[in-house]
C-alpha cells in the first residue's frame, strides 16, 4: 500500500478477511472503537493502545503568531490538540523497513 491512505474502509476490509465477520460487523466494529476513542478523548482523557501507540491530549495557550506570507501578527486562541506518541515496538518496526 506504498502511498496510500488506510482508510475505515481498508480496516473494515482487513477485519472481515483476517476474522472472518461478516462486512456490516467489520464496520460496526470499526466505528464502535473508533466512536469509543473520539469519547475518550473528547473527556479529557488519553487513550494508550498498548504496543501500538498513545493518543496524548495538550493544552496550548494564547499567543501571537505571524502570517508568513503577510508578516501581520494575529492572535492564536487557546486549543486542545492531540499528540499521537507510537510504542517502541512500533518506531523499531517502522525503522526497520528503512534499512
Amino acid at each position: 500500500m506504498s502511498g496510500e491512505t488506510i482508510t475505515r474502509a481498508h480496516l473494515t476490509e482487513a477485519i472481515h478477511n483476517q476474522v472472518g465477520l461478516s462486512r456490516a460487523d467489520s464496520a460496526q466494529l470499526v466505528e464502535s472503537v473508533l466512536d469509543e476513542m473520539s469519547k475518550t478523548l473528547e473527556t479529557g482523557l488519553s487513550v494508550k493502545i498498548s504496543s501500538f501507540a498513545s493518543f496524548i491530549l495538550r493544552d496550548k495557550s494564547k499567543r501571537v503568531g505571524r502570517n508568513p506570507r503577510t508578516g501581520i501578527e494575529a492572535t492564536i486562541t487557546p486549543r486542545r490538540v492531540v499528540l499521537f506518541r507510537p510504542s517502541q515496538l512500533l518506531r523499531k518496526k517502522i525503522n526497520a523497513k528503512i534499512k
